[in-house]
């Protein structure tokens, strides 16, 4: 478990993938109490990552900074950047928006058809960053936090993730083509505004492009 940064308020870690981020047995959490010892505060889960997705992830000590992040988020000050790796050639830069509907029944998320009266609206902005062996790599800005999002707006425009085998065709990646990269959020005590960054492991799949060094690079 490696962590980016902690206080009294809060924790930064990475969350590894194949890691639930709630607080169940196993889930990533318990994962931080235990790297922090006898003495780690309860800790609450703000925002999620898919479990197969792995990156930044911030988690609140205290439920007044549990309360001040959610705000934030709601509040579209918090942001998050994510790496995906797709199939095919994305075009170029541009914003992606749907209204995503979530079969709870199969556990898998859809883009609805117009007017449908339990979809919510879902919008990411994406860069390419390289290309090559029929995948891409972009950078990708969640506007909105909808269930496997970023995978369902890639994939319905036909750019499945590598790896991504509910939405995607049959596939033999050790793992899925998505991380979250950075975060952006206010500290809920000072307010003082703090990133985090962190690039993905080099292992597969994330060995297939060139990754930028982090990103804000051109």
């Amino acid at each position: 478990m490696t962590l980016l940064y902690a206080d009294d308020r809060i924790v930064v870690c990475l969350k590894p993938c194949g890691v639930v981020s709630t607080d169940v047995p196993g889930g990533l959490p318990e994962l931080v109490r235990a790297r922090l010892g006898a003495d780690a505060p309860r800790l609450r889960t703000v925002h999620r990552l898919d479990q197969a997705v792995g990156g930044v992830m911030v988690l609140a000590c205290t439920a007044r900074a549990a309360a001040d992040l959610s705000a934030q988020i709601r509040e579209g000050r918090f942001e998050k950047t994510y790496l995906a790796l797709c199939r095919g050639t994305l075009p170029p830069a541009g914003a992606w928006e749907d209204r995503l509907h979530r079969d709870k029944a199969r556990r898998i998320t859809q883009v609805a058809a117009p007017g449908s009266p339990e979809a919510q609206f879902a919008r990411l902005q994406y860069r390419p960053l390289a290309a090559g062996n029929g995948l891409s790599l972009a950078r990708v800005e969640l506007e909105t936090g909808r269930t496997h999002q970023i995978r369902v707006q890639f994939a319905s425009r036909g750019f499945p993730l590598v790896g991504d085998r509910k939405y995607g065709p049959p596939d033999d990646s050790p793992g899925i083509g998505l991380w979250c990269w950075q975060l952006r959020l206010f500290h809920p005590r000072t307010g003082a505004p703090m990133t985090f960054c962190a690039p993905p492991p080099r292992t597969l799949p994330w060995t297939a492009l060139p990754l930028p060094a982090d990103p804000d690079t051109p």
